[in-house]
């Protein structure tokens, strides 16, 4: 039986082979469950995705002699240890996508000419599951890091997926492992998705492989897989105010590029400049672009200022979305929860230093601090700029901005309060109503 599709340009359904067969007549805007698609390469990658399904899962589960024995909750640092299995599942351009398994964790063999080790040909996602005071397992906003996830597979020229499929697929991953996720209330499980290209063969405009050889082409074999880590916090110093490095002679991202990736890329020319921080005695850096020195990440995080604007009010910004940094998924949810509160204003805009040197000087300046999902919330308590260190009074309040988003989020992540952010593993709808809840 043929799979169909509702496309924009009208009602009618069209076989999935049809459109295959005829890409350059498929319409530019497009609609495919329910996700607004912009282009057709999108959908192709989608349509791809939808040749592995859930139901076809293969579970192979450790040996006795193979499972690791768990770490103390108290003790956990992060990303040290990893649980008894993974999820894996291969794509190649002739047949598609392929069975899911979750085995034993196991390494990965790879000839040495893959695309992923010479061109970066991969992507990553970061999310968390955790145990709730009712012992229930809830993931937090898995629609999200998916849409991310295949936003960045498609700028990677990676293969799309069903994101629903592979939830599904995961949900089961973490039910398998669920006593690694930690008894804690601080404590998680992270989990890890990471696709690469594992081709060591290029195309030349045509489906005729060539002998294994180098070459910057699109990878025509890929590896979707899954490891998860129980975690402590993110940082060694807990939830205590780190310091910044604001240079802006270090550039992480620029208009066109890939900034807005959640691509390993973006990441390893990063470490070279955290050690220079380091030996200077600071613990993070602060992200600068163009000539007026804006505002743009901190670390591996978003950023957030609060402080009482030029008219006198209270004012949470966060720089947009323009392509420089990652649309993080605890970013849309601060955003989302400080409008709830309708007690200051929250701004998506450009913030420069100057700006804040001002704000600094002039008392107007509250809080700085970061989001993302392995820290949840960072607070910054100081800043070296040029020739100034700014003293951030971001903890100095009875009761911090930065600490009730925490308190508010982890309420949520550990079921204290019921919200739909919050999707239990074995709510085989949840995941469902989630993303109708984002597209109405």
């Amino acid at each position: 039986m043929a799979t169909s599709f509702s496309l924009s340009s009208g009602s009618s359904c069209v076989p999935l082979d049809n459109i295959l067969q005829n890409r350059q007549s498929i319409p530019s805007q497009i609609w495919v469950r329910g996700n607004h698609l912009s282009s057709p390469n999108l959908l192709i990658n989608v349509l791809f995705s939808l040749f592995s399904k859930a139901s076809d899962l293969q579970i192979q589960l450790a040996e006795p002699e193979q499972l690791h024995p768990k770490p103390d909750p108290e003790k956990l640092t992060f990303g040290k240890h990893f649980t008894d299995h993974m999820l894996s599942v291969e794509w190649s351009g002739k047949m598609g996508w392929g069975k899911p398994y979750i085995t034993p964790l196991q390494n990965i063999s790879l000839h040495p000419g893959a695309k992923v080790f010479h061109y970066a040909i991969e992507l990553f996602e970061g999310m968390k599951a955790h145990r709730g005071i009712d012992e229930r397992i809830r993931l937090f906003r898995p629609d999200q890091n998916m849409m991310r996830m295949i936003s960045t597979s498609h700028r990677s020229a990676l293969p799309g997926f069903s994101g629903y499929e592979f939830l599904k697929c995961l949900k089961k991953l973490i039910w398998i492992d669920q006593e690694w996720v930690p008894h804690s209330q601080g404590s998680s499980l992270y989990i890890r998705p990471t696709f690469i290209g594992t081709d060591v063969s290029f195309f030349l405009g045509c489906l005729k492989s060539l002998p294994p050889a180098l070459g910057v082409a699109r990878s025509e074999r890929a590896l979707l897989y899954v490891v998860l880590c129980p975690v402590g916090p993110y940082f060694a110093t807990g939830m205590k105010p780190v310091s910044l490095l604001a240079d802006p002679m270090y550039v992480r991202a620029w208009p066109g590029g890939c900034g807005d990736k959640k691509v390993g890329s973006n990441y390893g020319p990063t470490i070279y400049i955290q050690k220079v921080a380091e030996k200077m005695g600071v613990q993070q850096i602060l992200w600068l672009f163009g000539n007026d020195h804006q505002l743009t990440e901190v670390g591996t995080m978003n950023i957030f200022v609060y402080l009482i604007n030029d008219k006198g009010e209270k004012e949470l910004v966060t720089p947009p979305l323009d392509g420089l940094i990652l649309p993080g998924v605890t970013r849309r949810s601060l955003l989302e929860m400080a409008r709830s509160w309708s007690e200051f204003k929250v701004s998506e805009r450009r913030i420069t230093m100057k700006e804040v040197v001002k704000a600094c000087k002039e008392n107007r300046l509250l809080e700085i601090f970061g989001a993302g999902t392995a820290c949840i919330v960072c607070p910054v308590n100081k800043i070296y700029y040029q020739k100034d260190v700014l003293e951030i009074p971001t903890m100095d309040h009875p009761f911090p901005l930065n600490q009730r988003f925490l308190k508010d989020l982890q309420d949520i992540q550990y079921g204290q309060v019921k919200h739909p952010w919050a999707v239990d593993i074995e709510d085989s709808d949840a995941i469902m109503h989630e993303v109708a809840a984002t597209h109405s």
